[in-house]
């Protein structure tokens, strides 16, 4: 599944270290703005302990876990929407993502430059967001100009788009995103055409110092940005960037050390790959035997033979059906012949929609 996640965020927020940790790609990070120009992309494997625990119930001779994209976007500034800095290049490479990671800086450090001169995760958030409705509101004004007078005609198409796009332009002026604006089935269809920045789902990452990562119950910073992604109903992870650029260095046995005398159970890392992988509505099934275990990434809602198809386009053009059966059903049976046994594994045929850890068996023919 070729979809991305954008890491964006004010210059010297920690972005680039963020990534260089995600993706160990060593993304240049320096204490001045601009340092990444180019957007770094990398591929991340998204942390899932059904896949091990497949692996030992399997021993087979090879454990393949599932991956996605993950985009470092340089830092935007004040004035973006109007070319400042670097904007418009930014900003279309914002465009280009499926999702965004705003990083907020939650910590203070005299030794790190901040863009604006003091901390204020509010402020920054607000920045940022406005900067992209005012790319959004320049796209939607433009379309207006050229729908309205098809719409005065009243060409159908060209009335139902007018409508939407008025509705968008009075939310962008209330400086409210496009994914606060309510819309019917058919108007969420129209908008999708229009590459918006603010229609794309987002979470807030909030990046901590170093001695508050254990708990961050006193930090005032992580605080404001919970209220303020409550108001969207957005998620928000904290991290410590640069102890986690740490951790990315450490194999499985001394990550688990380390952590443990952190006191943590999962790093925040790993928290941020999952949630971002769920934001992207993507969900994981399985195929499992003695050569190999491997997690398959697909879209929530796709069907059976679409998903026989991310293997290989023969899976999907010949589909017969799919032996199928839950990994919470297979691990309390034991084994697949157990699990067949008390009736577990079940055949679906084309119409049926795959979920969330199905272990999967598909029989075609070409």
């Amino acid at each position: 599944m070729a979809l991305t996640a954008g890491i964006v965020g004010l210059p010297n927020v920690g972005k680039s270290t963020l990534f260089n940790a995600i993706t160990k790609a060593g993304a240049e990070s320096a204490n001045y703005p601009f340092c990444t120009i180019d957007p770094n992309v990398g591929m991340v494997e998204v942390p899932d302990l059904r896949l091990n625990k497949l692996s030992e119930l399997y021993n087979p001779k090879k454990t393949i876990p599932t991956t996605f994209e993950f985009t470092d976007i340089a830092g935007i500034v004040k004035g973006a929407s109007k070319g400042e800095g670097l904007g418009n290049k930014f900003l279309s490479h914002i465009r280009q993502v499926d999702a965004i990671c705003h990083v907020v800086r939650c910590f203070e450090d005299e030794n790190i430059t901040h863009v604006s001169g003091k901390v204020n995760p509010i402020d920054d958030i607000e920045t940022i967001n406005l900067e992209l409705i005012l790319a959004d509101l320049e796209t939607v004004e433009k379309r207006i100009g050229r729908v309205e007078k098809l719409a005065k005609q009243k060409d159908k198409d060209a009335v139902a788009e007018y409508e939407v796009l008025v509705k968008l332009k009075d939310a962008f002026e209330s400086d409210k995103p496009a994914r606060s604006v309510e819309l019917t089935d058919e108007q969420t269809k129209i908008v999708k055409g229009f590459q918006l920045l603010t229609s794309k789902p987002i979470l807030y990452v909030a990046n901590v110092g170093e001695d508050e990562v254990q708990d961050t119950s006193s930090n005032q910073y992580v605080q404001q940005v919970r209220d303020y992604a409550a108001q969207e109903g957005a998620e928000v992870i904290v991290i410590c960037a640069r102890i986690e650029e740490e951790i990315a260095e450490l194999d499985d046995d001394e990550k688990a050390m380390f952590l443990s005398e952190l006191g943590i159970e999962e790093s925040g890392l790993d928290q941020l790959i999952k949630a971002a992988y769920s934001l992207l509505g993507l969900a994981t099934y399985f195929t499992a035997g003695e050569q190999e275990v491997r997690a398959w990434t697909f879209k929530k809602g796709m069907k059976a033979p679409q998903c026989a198809g991310i293997i290989h386009t023969d899976f999907e053009k010949g589909f017969i059906r799919a032996e199928t059966v839950s990994y919470d059903d297979l691990i309390a049976n034991g084994t697949m012949v157990a699990a067949r046994e008390a009736g577990k594994v079940r055949l679906e045929g084309k119409d049926y929609i795959v979920q969330d850890g199905d272990i999967m068996h598909f029989r075609f023919n070409v």
